[in-house]
């Protein structure tokens, strides 16, 4: 394992970087999201959509602000609220929602959705009015499991979650405060906690320059918002390579990547998914995101990194991994069916007969020995050791 820390370089490049507080303007979302309408009237045939694919839909994907700022104005505005519910401003007199809170966070494209569940999750405990440590921690976990219904198939909400309650409720220095002093504490770490979440992009971005060479090609498959990051970084860090681009399927979530590489001028190209075997000469390294990252060390993510993986290894091409660490989950699959399924539209562009079956999951698994590297928060780790780590996140 190569492990450098995470904290120290993104210490060290916090001196060489102003952040101004004024450049992100967290605005009131959109009263609703919805799907797009398909053409295709054969998709919704006996088949409902996952929640976590209509927030994709419904988003653009682009990173569109430096998250260090976004953090500092989110706590900067979670203290102007003064606790209040912060989707009315507390003028309505309206009951906390964990919901409502969660989905005004989730709302911005930029933001991940495990990490509005940890702001979701930190406005409770500012708006309990819990008066024992237990009556809070019940409601906290009403809370978290609530959180977790309202999409079972989203591996890293799920995972977020969980290592929120694990982190804040740690109990060993709280029982010998009174109950004021021990809900302030935990307040800070939801707080704390949520900022390390929002910075892991950052430092994830940082740890991944060193593996990025001038001239170097990279493949990457669909719309990776931590892999944008990656190559947004080296980009302005004036490195020179290219990327190979795959459209995406079904959502052809590659097709923003690519716009949003474009308006770096960074040289892109665009493939169809099936054409990754024929190109893979070109290609010096692949980076995949990852809706999940699991405890043998392989990976849950958009349907066909499975088989670039297969691909990349038969030709000893490294595939590196660029993941949060909220989204280490306990979960073990043994095999491509061996998890939830997550359902997207598929759209062929034209009407498909009704005694047609066809394929809507959205994900597959890819098992560790395929994969190279994972860059996360954590550090730089290979794929066996993820299983040791996810023991500390959830001691």
């Amino acid at each position: 394992m190569w492990h450098r820390s995470a904290s120290f370089i993104l210490d060290k490049n916090q001196n060489d970087t102003v952040y101004p507080a004024d450049s992100v303007t967290l605005t009131p979302p959109p009263p609703s999201i919805s799907t797009p309408q398909n053409p295709n009237p054969n998709l919704n045939r006996n088949m409902s959509m996952s929640a976590y694919y209509q927030t994709r839909a419904a988003h653009h994907g682009v990173v569109t602000s430096d998250w260090l700022a976004q953090s500092q104005e989110a706590a900067t505005r979670a203290v102007a609220t003064g606790g209040q519910e912060i989707v009315d401003g507390g003028k309505s007199g309206r009951a906390f929602s964990v919901i409502d809170e969660f989905n005004n966070w989730r709302k911005q494209p930029d933001l991940a959705e495990a990490v509005a569940a940890i702001r979701a999750l930190a406005a409770v405990i500012r708006n309990s009015e819990a008066k024992t440590m237990m009556e809070l921690e019940i409601e906290l976990k009403k809370a978290s499991d609530s959180l977790k219904s309202w999409d079972t198939t989203s591996i890293s909400l799920t995972a977020g979650c969980d290592l929120f309650m694990r982190y804040v409720t740690r109990t060993s220095a709280l029982e010998y405060e009174d109950f004021n002093s021990a809900r302030s504490r935990l307040i800070e770490r939801a707080e704390k906690f949520g900022e390390i979440s929002y910075k892991a992009r950052k430092i994830i971005a940082m740890l991944s320059q060193d593996f990025i060479f001038d001239g170097c090609t990279i493949l990457v498959h669909g719309f990776s918002r931590v892999v944008m990051e990656v190559l947004k970084m080296a980009a302005q860090t004036k490195k020179l390579f290219r990327v190979l681009c795959t459209e995406g399927r079904p959502d052809r979530s590659g097709l923003r990547l690519a716009n949003e590489l474009a308006k770096l001028d960074v040289p892109v190209k665009l493939l169809i998914d099936s054409a990754v075997a024929y190109t893979m000469d070109e290609v010096d390294m692949v980076f995949v995101g990852a809706d999940g990252v699991v405890e043998s060390g392989g990976i849950i993510n958009m349907m066909g990194t499975y088989q670039i993986a297969l691909v990349a290894h038969s030709m000893n091409k490294p595939v590196y991994v660029a993941a949060e660490s909220y989204k280490f989950a306990r979960l073990y699959p043994l095999d491509q069916k061996d998890m939830g399924p997550a359902l997207r539209p598929i759209d062929f562009g034209v009407p498909i007969p009704s005694k047609v079956e066809v394929e809507t999951s959205a994900r597959d698994y890819t098992p560790p020995q395929y994969l190279t590297l994972l860059f996360t928060d954590l550090g730089v780790l290979t794929p066996s050791v993820v299983s040791d780590e996810l023991i500390q996140l959830y001691l």
